[in-house]
């Protein structure tokens, strides 16, 4: 990350979310007069003068060199991100995993030791009970919403403190800025993954985290159709994250920072309409005697209820529900829904239906799953923005086949 190329272009006024996401980030950007940022697909940068060129190499001039470093468009997605999280800067990367894995690759070495909650999303949970430990790094994973027992094992020292909140499928919610004050007073580096809230709902930052992360191809692309992922925080902590980077190579492509950078125009309005119809279908889904439980932050009795309406401005528009009958029940259920896809993706415009074992945990055993609390029967629904009453009739007229 070079100087000047990662940093969020302000305005002097200070704007509201809703107009950050479709102004931010873009006017430097922009050329010949365009009202969109386009699309360099560029590999290389030339100069003239050499001493220029050394300049720009080294930081001391802002600019671009290689394609694998940085990018226009790139740029133009980071300070976008940068202006939604209140950070001083962010780099990106090729998918979501990329950003955890970088992440934590950057900091953690052998020996060190991590603390992290029990419910992750399956890739994460791969890379704390496989990758690291073959790295000689400890990794402890406390009952997620237990505060207690994750601030015990902080005291007891650790190197990276690693959060997603809400989590990824059961969507359990931790207290941000009780663990990273526990963090903070063990010299801990805390960590969160934003995914599930986006900036709409949660800013990390602002509740003493120290850098965000995002699966970008999710909620801040929203149309399921470029891959992304990014971390944002202090330019200190960036740059080490984004050296690891430019050195393993994960980067953005510039025709999906593109595709990103399109769909965030709309987050702000796609976010509310999902988290409005996602509380609807909450509590529809309570009245199904099929149902076994309903997972849903907005929901009174959700375990994490009161910590997320603390921290958080909206509930997001993820959800999952178990289904009594296992999977069995899900086999029946999912293929007779109308307005659907049956994918592992989520945060998209369109409703996608998922069991964790083939989506979101499907790297692991039954036995894991079982482990974090993850039911065979429990399925995550990524809300889209149709008419909530069309979603409602058409689980309706599914849930008849189980009967």
């Amino acid at each position: 990350m070079r100087e000047g190329e990662t940093m969020p272009h302000h305005n002097s006024l200070e704007a509201g979310m809703g107009t950050k996401v479709v102004w931010a980030g873009e006017e430097e950007q922009r050329v010949h007069r365009a009202t969109q940022v386009p699309v360099v697909v560029s590999v290389a940068y030339t100069y003239d003068d050499m001493d220029e060129w050394y300049d720009v190499a080294v930081g001391k001039k802002p600019g671009h060199i290689y394609g694998r470093n940085t990018n226009p468009t790139v740029q133009a997605f980071e300070d976008k991100v940068c202006a939604l999280e209140g950070a001083e800067a962010a780099t990106s990367f090729s998918s979501g995993m990329a950003a955890i894995s970088n992440t934590l690759y950057t900091f953690l070495r052998p020996g060190d030791r991590v603390v992290s909650i029990k419910d992750t999303y399956g890739g994460t949970n791969k890379i704390f009970l496989e990758f690291l430990p073959a790295m000689n790094i400890e990794v402890t994973l406390c009952p997620t919403g237990d505060h207690e027992a994750i601030e015990a094992e902080i005291k007891k020292g650790c190197k990276v403190v690693y959060l997603e909140t809400p989590t990824n499928p059961t969507v359990k919610i931790t207290d941000i800025e009780r663990v990273a004050g526990a963090g903070k007073a063990a010299g801990a580096l805390v960590v969160v993954d934003n995914t599930f809230a986006t900036p709409i709902n949660q800013n990390p930052l602002q509740l003493g985290a120290d850098l965000v992360l995002h699966s970008a191809t999710k909620f801040l692309g929203g149309h399921a159709d470029a891959l992304g992922g990014v971390a944002c925080g202090s330019r200190e902590l960036v740059e080490k994250v984004y050296h690891y980077r430019e050195i393993n190579g994960a980067s953005l492509d510039p025709w999906a920072a593109y595709l990103l950078l399109r769909g965030m125009k709309t987050l702000k309005l796609r976010v509310e309409r999902q988290q409005q119809s996602a509380m609807a279908i909450a509590k529809y889904l309570q009245t199904k005697d099929a149902v076994a439980a309903v997972y849903y932050p907005g929901l009174e009795n959700h375990v994490n209820h009161d910590v997320a309406k603390k921290q958080m401005r909206g509930f997001g528009g993820m959800l999952s529900f178990a289904l009594k009958g296992g999977m069995d029940a899900v086999g029946i259920l999912l293929p007779k829904l109308k307005y659907a896809h049956r994918a592992a993706n989520l945060g998209a415009v369109e409703t996608t239906y998922g069991p964790a074992r083939t989506t979101s945990h499907v790297e692991c055993t039954a036995e894991e799953r079982k482990a974090m609390g993850i039911p065979d029967g429990l399925v995550r629904i990524s809300v889209g923005i149709e008419d909530v009453e069309d979603l409602i009739n058409d689980l309706e007229q599914a849930f008849k086949h189980l009967s």
